[in-house]
């Protein structure tokens, strides 16, 4: 009897380790290769690279506060450190930060190690200054990725790897009007822009009010990127989150979302089986307790050029809220005067 028992313990155990060291792969996995949203829906996501310089992030932060757009900045570690005030006023206007490693360097001539460390000094970097992680979104040093390139960023942490439909190639100094045109007669719905925030790309600022006035005219709505692929700008704020499982979900899928580990989400839940999950089934985060803090709202009145995702940015919250909370049924409809009550 004592030998039998034995056997199914030893089994038992056999089953729980290959459990987890799933969970371990999957944590490992890499990172998925973006060149533009998969929607129908007329929303454009403006990405800008920022390198050593920066000459131009102030004037490209002022035209978009004008027309009242929220973009997504990929930033170094290095030009951080040389123009620390602009990173800050980056995060202050509310766009989404993400990585584009300390020095420039080609990843495919790096280790994953190498990557790691080039991807962990620039979080710290960015941290540090604007207290926002650039995860979960980098973007490749002159877009050269490669399989174990994506295999090193997934390990390092980045679950998205950006690329881009539309290069402007701004940085060899091209006129606004070219820059412009690039845009404008190749714009698709999902379309992510790749521009840049340094001297080089001396054609960018003037090329962008007339980018976005020209967009808007064919009915295009500005995102950030992590908009355009519904994720959440940044990891959610420890004090109690939950998530309801969806059609298509997996723990991996949940696990990237939230920045945390298969491991860590099965263990918080007492999953056994981590490939099983329900939709409706409702999930503890780890790390944060499972009491909401007290919603309050407030009330905002539309402007002229006011979309819901401007709206939702400038408020930290989503678009999906603010249409539940003022029952609106086309996101996309909004009348100036019009009064929403923004959920918090």
């Amino acid at each position: 009897m004592g030998t039998k028992i034995g056997k199914i313990a030893a089994v038992v155990l056999l089953v729980l380790f290959s459990l987890f060291s799933f969970s371990d792969q999957s944590d490992a996995a890499s990172s998925k290769y973006v060149t533009k949203g998969n929607t129908t829906s007329k929303v454009v996501a403006l990405t800008f690279d920022d390198g050593s310089d920066g000459t131009n992030i102030n004037k490209i932060l002022n035209i978009l506060s004008t027309h009242k757009v929220t973009a997504t900045f990929f930033l170094t570690g290095s030009g951080a450190e040389k123009h620390p005030q602009a990173i800050k006023n980056i995060a202050a206007k509310g766009h989404q930060l993400g990585n584009h490693s300390y020095s420039h360097p080609d990843f495919k001539t790096l280790t994953a190690a190498q990557m790691k460390s080039q991807l962990d000094r620039t979080e710290t970097i960015v941290k540090n200054l604007t207290g926002k992680t650039t995860k979960p979104i980098f973007r490749a040093p002159y877009g050269s990725v490669n399989a174990n390139v994506l295999a090193g960023i997934g390990a390092a942490g980045y679950g998205y790897t950006i690329h881009w439909n539309i290069d402007t190639i701004d940085w060899r100094g091209d006129s606004a009007t070219t820059i412009t045109n690039k845009v404008v007669n190749n714009i698709v719905p999902g379309t992510i822009v790749l521009m840049h925030t340094g001297a080089g790309a001396s054609g960018t600022p003037a090329a962008l009010p007339n980018i976005i006035t020209k967009l808007k005219a064919k009915g295009y709505t500005f995102v950030t990127v992590s908009q355009l692929l519904k994720l959440p700008a940044s990891p959610p704020a420890a004090g109690g989150t939950t998530y309801t499982v969806k059609a298509g979900d997996t723990m991996y899928s949940i696990a990237k979302r939230y920045n945390t580990t298969v491991a860590k989400l099965a263990a918080a839940n007492n999953i056994v089986n981590v490939n099983l999950l329900r939709v409706g089934q409702v999930l503890k985060i780890p790390g944060t307790t499972a009491t909401q803090p007290p919603a309050t709202s407030v009330k905002y009145t539309v402007k002229a050029g006011d979309t819901l995702y401007s709206i939702a940015s400038r408020y930290k919250t989503t678009v999906a809220k603010i249409a539940a909370t003022n029952k609106i049924t086309n996101v996309n409809l909004l009348r100036v005067g019009q009064v929403l009550v923004i959920p918090r």
